[in-house]
């Protein structure tokens, strides 16, 4: 565990800087919209998952039933469907999955069973279907493309009625085993995932409070551009946002994420305090030593913040200690800028030490400034995005045919999953599903050929089922891999035969790309050009800039701020994606220089209001 010395100093163990590096990874993959939270690592829902898929596996085995192979997945896929929320959402959601998958197990196998060609119509209907009604029930998270995923996969499998009855039974069956083992028998803390995001938002915080003590006297490196600019503040912008979402999920549980909203209102306040000091360090403005005092407190306060959290409590004796040294800091700084930033780490410290029950004017401030309930997906869009699966999935189904594919379902299974949003994400999930297609089936190949004991198969499917839930909000190309393992292992232990891992590979490359095409022939959503991005986010930071010029109410400002981070993250994205990339090879490039005036408008806005903010506190200190 992280220390402090008696200078303010961290000191990290060097089994704990694995971590720091994670997310130094972390900082430049999300710039090109690749999500690496080590944070999100949830080792509980592994060991759970590997309950749920070792028994159906065991009995499937035992029996030696190629059909009790949908209870095998029918489990995985309710654990894979069991999203972040309330007890009563997480049971509402995966009772649907449940009833709602082995109906469509079951007309999926029949109906693609009724004539050779009827697969090409009844699969595309069944994804439209299920991606649609996803879409209308609120935070169902994966529900509509895991049910699109059943009913390719049992399209695949056509059966007469009475052989797609008993493939639907044994879905129903590992799927309703697996919902007793996650509401009943093995139930997690349901707010264990807004504990993460505190914990990640946290993080990133200390990272970039850290880089400034690390900095010390020496250039700050945004002096300049570079391809990085701006990381700190990006991630920690990103990691709130994260935070700020999935609080959204817990709006009927106001009481018990009290704690929660505290956190984001102290992050707010803390993260702002760090804009204007990072831009102080880069601008060099005031005295380097005083700069100095305040990274190094903010660094310790942050630390001492994340080393007193308990799950949903705190170490009050801690955080009160920490507000105990913020105080006696505003007489160690000069400067109204250093003043006021110092002021703003007493009132993130005095936010969290608030009792149960209790909220600042500034907590509400903070998590009121953007956390309005979000509106349902429109109708219009939720069509559009069903259609363009459903043709897509046409598209893959010709290309089986074409190509004679040995495991079709695979790649139409890629389509659904890859094809989720506008063509930056699925350009995204097109790169991470492949390469996790290839390494997955590569080592699993590599498996097959040394190690062919039943036993061991089955011990190391279940391993495979454990790290493949645990790290699925870690990194999408890390769960494929495990989930490419998985899923060849267990083909290969209840249908023999050759060639299983090397068709796997081959039909998610082509899934993948189907999506891909799909996604820039069929309705393209290629959002704002990044010129119009970079115009939009200097727009939003000159609001921010002027909010605070005009000494706007507090809660305006706070969300001004909000809507500049974003704005100037989605410009610094849109520089990386496939259209920034475009775009740079067409010259002229104003990217960098105009992407640095954002982030320097938006340290400006921070500098004065924490300026205003230190003359108010000098003067009533000072009093008449």
């Amino acid at each position: 565990m992280a220390k402090i010395d008696s200078g303010g100093s961290v000191r990290i163990p060097r089994r704990r800087r694995r971590f720091v590096a994670l997310r130094r990874a972390a900082r430049r993959l999300e710039l090109r919209s690749v999500g690496l939270i080590p944070e999100h690592f949830n080792p509980m829902e592994g060991y759970r998952a590997a309950v749920a898929v070792a028994v159906p596996l065991a009995v499937a085995a035992a029996t030696a039933r190629a059909d009790f192979g949908w209870a095998v997945f029918a489990a995985f896929w309710t654990c894979l469907c069991d999203g972040p929320g309330p007890d009563r959402l997480h049971r509402r959601v995966l009772a649907i999955f449940v009833a709602g998958g082995a109906l469509i197990a079951l007309a999926g196998s029949w109906l693609a069973s009724l004539s050779p060609a009827a697969g090409m119509a009844v699969g595309p209907l069944l994804v439209f279907l299920a991606i649609l009604g996803g879409a209308k029930i609120r935070h169902s998270g994966l529900l509509g493309t895991l049910l699109a995923v059943v009913g390719v996969v049992a399209v695949g499998f056509p059966h007469p009625f009475e052989m797609a009855l008993i493939q639907a039974g044994a879905f129903l069956g590992g799927a309703a085993w697996a919902y007793l083992l996650i509401n009943w028998l093995w139930p997690i803390d349901p707010l264990l995932p807004l504990s993460r995001a505190s914990d990640a938002v946290i993080v990133r915080l200390w990272d970039m409070a850290d880089s400034l003590v690390t900095l010390g006297a020496k250039p700050h490196r945004d002096q300049r551009w570079h391809s990085e600019y701006a990381e700190h503040r990006r991630a920690v912008r990103l990691s709130i946002e994260r935070l700020r979402v999935g609080l959204e999920r817990y709006q009927s549980e106001s009481g018990s994420v009290a704690p929660f909203q505290r956190a984001l209102a102290a992050a707010e306040t803390l993260f702002g305090a760090l804009i204007a000091l990072d831009q102080a360090f880069i601008d060099r403005e005031g005295l380097a030593r005083e700069r100095l005092a305040l990274a190094r407190s903010y660094s310790r306060a942050l630390l001492t913040w994340r080393l007193a959290r308990r799950g949903r409590t705190l170490d009050m004796a801690a955080i009160h200690s920490s507000l105990a040294r913020a105080n006696r800091l505003r007489g160690h700084v000069t400067g109204a800028v250093f003043i006021g930033c110092a002021r703003a780490l007493e009132t993130a410290l005095s936010t969290l030490a608030a009792p149960a029950g209790t909220a600042s004017a500034s907590s509400d401030a903070g998590f009121d400034a953007g956390l309005a309930p979000s509106p349902q997906r429109p109708s219009a869009a939720a069509l559009r995005q069903a259609l363009r699966q459903s043709l897509g999935l046409i598209a893959v189904y010709g290309a089986a045919l074409a190509l004679k594919l040995g495991y079709p379902y695979w790649a139409a299974m890629a389509v659904v999953v890859v094809l989720q949003g506008g063509a930056r994400v699925t350009w995204a999930r097109c790169l991470e599903r492949i390469l996790g297609s290839l390494l997955g089936g590569g080592i699993a190949l590599i498996v097959l050929h040394a190690v062919g004991a039943p036993t061991f198969l089955w011990a190391l499917a279940v391993m495979l089922g454990a790290a493949a839930i645990a790290l699925r909000s870690v990194n999408y190309t890390i769960f494929v891999v495990f989930l490419t393992m998985l899923f060849v292992i267990v083909t290969e232990m209840l249908e023999p035969g050759g060639g299983i891992a090397s068709a796997r590979m081959l039909d998610n490359v082509i899934g993948s790309l189907a999506a891909l095409l799909a996604v820039f022939l069929l309705w393209p959503d290629f959002g704002a050009s990044l010129n119009e991005r970079i115009r939009d986010g200097i727009a939003a930071n000159r609001r921010y800039f002027d909010a605070v010029e005009a000494a706007r109410p507090i809660a305006e400002i706070e969300a001004a701020k909000r809507q500049a981070g974003l704005a100037s993250v989605e410009a610094e994205v849109a520089l990386h994606d496939l259209g920034g990339i475009l775009h740079r090879l067409r010259p002229p490039e104003p990217g960098p220089a105009t992407l640095k005036e954002l982030r320097h408008i938006a340290g400006q806005a921070a500098i004065a209001w924490h300026r205003r903010l230190g003359i108010d506190t000098s003067a009533a200190t000072s009093g008449p």
